[in-house]
């Protein structure tokens, strides 16, 4: 664009392109943002689904539907024109016979163009803003060399003569006049431009397609020329056409094109039989440069074939290599057949569910918008889930963002027994099993399915985690991780208590089998059944209150460090077990520690020492898993 054409333009006289696309009156709508050319990308900000807008009079929108079929029509036109332009060349009594008409129509179509691209609104680059002016659109496009080249194309050169002169002239001159035709090439390459980035055609037989009217054209063209040539030698018996068809000039257009067009094949094949071959010099030389073309062509053709053909297989060899790495893994460290059928599942569903893994489509979109999908995808599981039932809005929508989704084959452990909590799981499809193992043997425990929850007892105790998860089909689970999980709760203390009283109730609805296996869980719910019992009614709630903010609390430490509390003094252990050591979480204050002892052991203590007499003065300094005794 020219250095005049930068200058700021009023608002009035500019517009987001992609305000356009909503037109429904003189434009109709673009169904398919990925049929626009680079060219015409919208600002940046511009908001889609504004209300209708209209350009101004006597203007026409660039993604107008019916200025899209127009130069949809012209390309059909411009193939014409590739075929006509080097085919009068060699064949000049067809340019001034049978053609010329049909030439005449398509010359009046392209100047018919040329006058509506003066009133086709354009994007200024620097901005991108639709310009709307008609002086500036004009300017723009008389100062590019598109304007005399589009002219130059279009006039009909032999025609204007023959008016003027009152002859016809079929001389040399007019034949590469009409090949400045060849300008309008141009659309065509647009126009594939286009289809290759329009996900509604197949990208390989685009490109196929496209490959295929590359080598008519040039076999066409070298042809055409070859023939030309032997038709202005001075001696045409001495031409490669006039040693194998005396008196060719007088003879079939027809055949003369036959023949041209099997020279040139079977040069672009690089079969070349010999029965068709230069005879003078200077076709000699023609012969020479159109071969080294050909080996860049063919080059062409073979790479983009290439291309295309292992595009379509590079995913399945990816996979075969993956596959036997596997194999020969398992083998050399003698895996069991359980784990290596696995590893092979989990390795083929990656491959089979490539295109629907989120994370790999939403990497490289805006937080915003990764926001927005997953809010759309996975809301309603989170909100119907055990432990957020009730939870403010605020607190959904940003745990959401927060959440990775998982595809898992069947037969495959999601959660290990007795491994570190760091996640946490809610099923979107699928089931799962929950099993233990005891002694050695496998103990099915229950069945859980669509937007329930596991793996958040580990998670939120702080224990290993007590049970084995193992899926029954395919299943996709979103984790919710556990760092991120309890820096969203601290803020809300309101969210907080709801969780807490969901995860409470959950507790209170396993099953005796799944208590079984977690005595830490079992010792809670007793000492919680017990401090609900002996709360008077008077202070019920002010209590209550004050166990659910100190439970959750404990819970959202980072990480809650655990102790084992003793209701007597080091030295003088007792010699009957009903008052043996207690798990808990490590309070706040030696206040609170000398509170949950009484509440444990029935008595008050004054006084917090190790197992080797030191005093505690300090519970900062205690570390996990230290016995303190309290008496």
């Amino acid at each position: 664009m020219s250095e005049t054409t930068r200058s700021p333009m009023p608002l009035s006289e500019t517009r987001s392109p992609m305000l356009l696309l909503f037109r429904r009156h003189s434009s109709g709508e673009i169904r398919n943002l990925a049929s626009l050319s680079s060219s015409l990308l919208p600002a940046f900000g511009t908001v889609m689904g504004e209300s209708s807008v209209r350009l101004k009079r006597f203007l026409i929108a660039p993604y107008d539907r019916r200025y899209r079929l127009w130069q949809a029509f012209l390309v059909v036109l411009v193939v014409y024109s590739a075929w006509s332009s080097p085919f009068e060349l060699a064949f000049s009594k067809a340019s001034t016979g049978a053609l010329l008409p049909v030439d005449l129509v398509v010359d009046a179509f392209f100047a018919i163009d040329i006058i509506l691209t003066f009133f086709v609104a354009y994007l200024d680059k620097s901005t991108y803003l639709l310009v709307e002016e008609h002086k500036k659109i004009a300017f723009r496009y008389v100062t590019h060399l598109w304007f005399p080249m589009d002219v130059a194309s279009t006039l009909p050169f032999q025609t204007i003569y023959r008016v003027v002169t009152g002859k016809t002239s079929r001389g040399q001159v007019f034949g590469f006049l009409n090949l400045l035709r060849l300008w309008r090439l141009r659309r065509v390459s647009k126009f594939f431009s286009r289809l290759e980035k329009d996900t509604r055609f197949s990208y390989f037989w685009t490109r196929y397609f496209k490959l295929i009217c590359v080598t008519l054209f040039a076999v066409h063209s070298a042809g055409c020329f070859y023939y030309w040539m032997a038709t202005r030698y001075h001696n045409s018996e001495s031409t490669w056409m006039g040693a194998n068809i005396p008196g060719f000039k007088s003879k079939s257009i027809w055949l003369g094109y036959t023949y041209s067009m099997y020279w040139s094949i079977v040069t672009l094949s690089t079969v070349g039989y010999g029965d068709l071959h230069a005879v003078n010099i200077e076709e000699k030389i023609f012969t020479i440069f159109y071969m080294l073309f050909n080996i860049g062509l063919t080059a062409y053709l073979i790479g983009n074939m290439t291309n295309l053909i292992v595009h379509t297989a590079v995913r399945t060899f990816f996979m075969r290599d993956a596959i036997n790495e596997i194999l020969r893994y398992a083998k050399k460290n003698r895996l069991p057949e359980g784990l290596r059928e696995q590893m092979l599942a989990h390795l083929t569903l990656k491959f089979k569910t490539a295109e629907l893994q989120q994370e790999q489509v939403l990497e490289d979109l805006p937080k915003a918008i990764r926001s927005s999908i997953l809010q759309q995808l996975f809301r309603t599981t989170l909100e119907k889930s055990h432990l957020f039932k009730g939870v403010s809005d605020d607190f959904i929508v940003q745990l959401v963002s927060e959440i990775k989704a998982e595809y898992f084959p069947p037969k495959v452990d999601i959660v290990i027994q007795n491994e570190i909590p760091t996640d946490f799981y809610i099923i979107v499809s699928g089931a799962v099993d929950v099993v233990t193992y005891k002694n050695g043997m496998e103990q099915f425990l229950s069945k859980l399915g669509s937007q329930q929850m596991f793996g958040e007892i580990g998670v939120i105790f702080n224990i290993p985690q007590p049970f084995t998860v193992r899926t029954k089909r395919l299943s996709q689970v979103v984790r919710i991780s556990h760092h991120h999980f309890k820096q969203l709760v601290q803020p809300l203390h309101e969210d907080g208590k709801i969780i807490h009283t969901n995860f409470i109730q959950h507790l209170k609805g396993l099953k005796n089998e799944e208590l079984a296996e977690m005595p830490l869980v079992s010792e809670f719910l007793d000492d919680l059944i017990s401090e609900e019992a002996s709360m008077n009614e008077a202070g019920a709630q002010d209590q209550q209150e004050n166990e659910i903010s100190t439970t959750t609390s404990s819970l959202l430490k980072t990480p809650p460090t655990r102790v084992i509390i003793h209701g007597y003094q080091p030295d003088r252990r007792p010699k009957s077990g009903g008052n043996a050591g207690k798990l808990i979480h490590l309070p706040d204050s030696i206040e609170n520690l000398l509170s949950i002892a009484e509440s444990k052991f029935g008595r008050r203590g004054t006084t917090i020492v190790m197992a080797d007499g030191s005093q505690v003065e300090d519970l900062a300094a205690l570390r996990e898993d230290d016995h303190l005794y309290i008496f």
